[in-house]
Formats: C-alpha cells, structure tokens, sequence
C-alpha cells in the first residue's frame, strides 16, 4: 500500500469525547457481560417480546442470567458438549433467543446463528458445513428437519416456541392460534427434548453436583470462537464467519463508545424488528443494549408492518435499528405518519443503502435523524457510523474507534481522497477467517489484516466515507461505470414511488443495460413519467433503459431489496 500522508484524516471530524482507540471493556467474554449486566440492572425488563395484538411477555436481567446458567449446565453436564462444540439457534425474535444464545457462551460452546425461514435444504447445508452438536429450533420450522438431516443429523434437538416464557394465559392462547388457526405447529417426529425441561434439568443438576458454571468458559479468551455468522450469500455461496470473543466484545465496545452521550444506561428502549439472527441486531440490540441495561422489545415478525403499532403504542420507544426498506415501510402507515413516536431519540440503519429521500422524510415525520452506518457479517458488524446529531447524509460515517479504513484499487494501491476503490478495513472486530475456508478467507485478506469488502467506496478528504455500490452489482454501460444505489436513490426522490431496485442486464448494443424494477405507493405513475424523472436527475448513461412496475420486490428476511433475485429472473427470460 502506498503511504497516506494523513493516515486517518476522520479523526478530525471525531464528536467530542470518542477516542481515537476505545478502551476495553471490564469484561473479557460475553459469559462475563452477562453476569455483570444482570449484577447491575437485575430486575429491570430485559427483553419483551410484543404480539401484534399487543400481547406480550418479559424476562429480565437476572432471569435470563439465571436461565442461561441452567441451559449452559444442559449443554454440558446432560449433552457432554465441549468447549467450542456448535449450538444451532433457529428461531424468530423471542425470549428464548437470549436464554439459548447466552447460555452456549456460558458453555465455552460457539453459537451458530440459522435463518428460520431457511428451506430444508439450506438448513442441511449449513448444518453440514457448521457440524452443530446441538440444535435449538421453533416448533414452527421442525417439519424441515427430515430433508435438513438428511445432509447432516444434529444429534441433539431442543424444540421451543415462540410464546415461550410468556405469562400462561398468553402462552396458551398464542399457542392454540398458531396450532388450530394458523396451523403452523407442526408434530415434531425426531427425538427432542423441550426447552423448559432442558432448563428445569440444567438447575436440578447445578444443585445437586454444586457446579460452578463460569468454569465452562474460564479458559475463554478474546481469540476464542464465539459464533459463525453465516453470510447472507446475497452475492454467492453462503460461507460461516468465525466470529471470536474479541470481535463481538470489542465491536459492542467501539458502537457503545460511539453512542456514549446519547444512551442512558438502564433508561433506553429499542425496537428490535430486524431478526436477532442476523449480525446488525445481534451485536447492537440482543448484546449491546443488553450491556447498557436496556430493554430490548422484540417483534417476532414484523410483516405485515403492522405488526410493530402495538410496540410503538404501548411503550416509550427511544431508538429503533432498522433497514432502508422498514423506516419507508413505516412511514406510508397510516398510524405512524398519523402519530409518530413521541419519546424517539435517533434510528441507526445499516444491512443496505439509506436513500437520502428517506432520510430527509424521517427527520421531518418524526423530528429525530437516521443515522446511518456501515459494515458486514465479517466485521461483526459495525465498521463505520455517522456522528448523532452531526451526521452526513449521503455518506456511511466515520471509521470506528481502533478502525482503519482505506480505498485501494485492484493491486492493493491506496487511493487518493475523491477516487473511488474497494473499502477495506482493519480492526479489532474482522473476523478471524471463514469457518474451513482457508481459500475463500486468503481471497478477501490483504497481507497487512484489511479485510476487502467487496463494496465501492470513496473518501472525503475530511474522512468521511461514501459507498458506492457492490463491486459485483456495478453496471457497465458503453465502458460507464453505473452504480444501483445512485439510480435507486434517484427513483426514491420521485413522489409516488415506494421503492425500487436497478440492475444490469445483457445489452448488444452497449454490453450492458439498466434496468429499474419499481414500486408504487398507489399513485398511479407511467413509465413514461419515470424516464422523464430520470432524465431530469441523471446523466444519460445511468438512465434507466428498461423499466418495470411491479406490486412488490424479492427481499431477505431482514427487508432487504435482493438483486440478485431479480437478475436470476431476467436471465431466465433471456434464455428462454
């Protein structure tokens, strides 16, 4: 790399207060955060999860020290799992997933986090791959077992549901909704044991042989595996991010040391409506305001949207984390733009693009800003963020606390402020590798620890950071570099559009041509009226081409817009 004559030109633009490195943590495991948080905040709320009808349960600080205990002495004294032996966690946004998450840290074991709505097939293959000695899943998905197991029998399964920990009479009335009118319980056909009788023989035993649980995780250290993070394979095959001790610990540490003047410790409360299971919510919700004595609202599922208006109804929320497509989501309902929350404090998005139309929409609807952020299931996964209160639109923020980001081209050459190059970045939460892939891990690791991102990006000269696009969904036009997101952020401006998604598809002409799929809000709106909103904003390269309306557009479980779903489509077409 070529030297940069100032390094790291984003420490001038740091808020007031945020070192240049963040200091460690009191703890060196997440066992040890969850002992000292519940020592500290015991009997506040925790988590609760809300129905949409408003129903809901809570566990609290020392309620899910002491159940992750009893599951942790499960997984080793009744399973006789080893120190880092895989623990499968497949389930929606629910209480069990703190009791289960935290009791395979208290194991010495490593948590495996699985997409609920994954196929059969996806499942076995990631089962395959991740080897999991345990398997804790929602009695909802166990009718995949059969075709899962057969590319790898787990052989220990512990069945919850997603009304589990709930008062009674709750419990029983959302179970019978989902058995006899939804009919989404499904008898379960391999042998299993259920979480509440794993739990119950995990305090028996602890009693009786007075085991001291933090003995199963003493030996940890921050190099210690703690998770594989599987990557949402959005751009190819699916590989498992070895996530240690230290990345988890120190990327809890760099977000909260960011947050610092604007969280109150023991006072907050944040809507978690993207799913734990993936690695935003996990590290920043289920781990982060875990660690700052907050409570944490999970919305099991949060489609149709109106399934979060009791959560926002029914407590003081003051911060939500979220994606693009869910605060556009939010603010075309009625109940929201009618009442907007009153207690919000500021939003962190991440996972996908902010359109800056978005942005500017929230900040008017509900006084409070977005703030955007950056990173990848690789960096565990926050790697940038933007200031609260100052922060750029249009822009992912500054690098992190003991982070360092560099542009660098093809060759691994630095680039000069303005120029755009790969993002790559170094830091205490990169993961170690990716799990047996020796190969696919030296492919995205430069010999000094960058990890390349496979994102294009550039640098302002006062540091702060700008994606441009995925390198593999860059779009070249007649030898013109065209980016998505530019035309996306484009289309979101336009009223009547609700969201959009552009990709390149097979052009004679000019090799490659743009396509826009588009989504109304019910304005009736013409083709013809999109290019000519086109026209007006781009330069002629980047417009549109080809444009579609559409009722919806292919996303992940999380809500974000799957291009690569729609190339798939159109190749299809094309071949056939």
């Amino acid at each position: 790399m070529a030297e940069n004559r100032d390094p790291k030109p984003w420490l001038a633009s740091y808020p007031d207060g945020v070192p240049e490195f963040v200091p460690e943590p009191p703890f060196k495991t997440l066992a040890d955060l969850v002992r000292i948080a519940a020592k500290s905040y015991g009997k506040n709320k925790a988590y609760t999860v809300v129905m949409s009808n408003g129903m809901f349960g809570d566990l609290t600080f020392s309620q899910v020290d002491e159940m992750s205990d009893a599951f942790a002495v499960y997984l080793r004294e009744t399973l006789g799992l080893k120190e880092g032996d895989r623990v499968a966690l497949q389930a929606p946004n629910s209480l069990p997933i703190p009791v289960v998450a935290f009791g395979v840290f208290k194991a010495g074991c490593v948590l495996v986090n699985v997409n609920p709505l994954y196929t059969g097939e996806e499942m076995g293959k990631q089962f395959k791959d991740a080897e999991p000695q345990a398997l804790v899943i929602v009695d909802m998905f166990t009718d995949k077992l059969d075709e899962a197991f057969s590319y790898y029998k787990v052989p220990n399964v512990i069945v919850t549901r997603v009304p589990e920990f709930m008062p009674y009479m709750v419990r029983g009335t959302i179970s019978l909704i989902q058995k006899y009118w939804d009919k989404a319980i499904h008898p379960v056909t391999h042998e299993h044991t259920r979480l509440p009788a794993a739990l119950k023989e995990g305090r028996n035993l602890a009693r009786a042989s007075d085991i001291a649980v933090s003995e199963y995780s003493a030996h940890l250290d921050y190099s210690s595996i703690a998770a594989l993070q599987y990557t949402g394979g959005t751009t190819g095959v699916s590989k498992g991010a070895v996530l240690t001790q230290g990345n988890l610990v120190m990327n809890m540490a760099q977000a909260m040391v960011w947050m610092d003047s604007h969280v109150k410790k023991g006072e907050e409360v944040v809507l978690t409506a993207i799913p734990t299971y993936h690695i935003l919510a996990f590290t920043l919700n289920l781990l982060g305001f875990f660690w700052l004595g907050n409570r944490n609202l999970l919305i099991p599922n949060p489609r149709p949207l109106q399934n979060v208006k009791r959560a926002f109804e029914n407590y003081k929320v003051t911060w939500v984390v979220g994606v693009n497509t869910l605060f556009n989501g939010l603010m075309n309902e009625f109940w929201f733009y009618e009442r907007p929350p009153k207690h919000l404090k500021a939003s962190f998005a991440g996972g996908m693009a902010l359109h800056s139309a978005v942005a500017d929409r929230w900040l008017e609807m509900t006084g409070t800003p977005i703030v955007e952020g950056y990173g990848l299931t690789e960096t565990s996964p926050i790697a940038t963020g933007n200031p609260i209160g100052s922060s750029r639109l249009g822009t992912i923020g500054l690098p992190m606390p003991s982070t360092d980001v560099r542009i660098l081209d093809d060759n691994g050459v630095e680039l000069p402020a303005g120029e755009a190059g790969e993002i790559c970045v170094k830091g205490p939460q990169v993961m170690a590798g990716y799990w047996r892939k020796p190969d696919e891990t030296a492919k995205v690791m430069t010999k000094d620890g960058f990890f390349r991102t496979g994102d294009i990006g550039l640098i302002d000269p006062d540091g702060f950071f700008r994606i441009v696009d995925r390198k593999k969904d860059m779009i070249i036009v007649s030898g013109f570099n065209v980016f998505p997101n530019e035309v996306e952020d484009c289309l979101a401006g336009m009223p009547g559009v609700l969201e959009s998604a552009v990709i390149g598809v097979p052009d004679g002409e000019h090799g490659e041509a743009v396509k826009a799929f588009v989504v109304t809000d019910g304005t009736e709106l013409t083709l013809d009226q999109l290019r000519k909103y086109c026209r007006d904003h781009l330069t002629p390269y980047k417009i549109p081409k080809r444009l579609e309306l559409r009722d919806d557009l292919p996303k992940s479980n999380v809500g974000k817009i799957l291009r690569k779903d729609l190339r798939t489509e159109e190749l299809a077409q094309a071949e056939g």
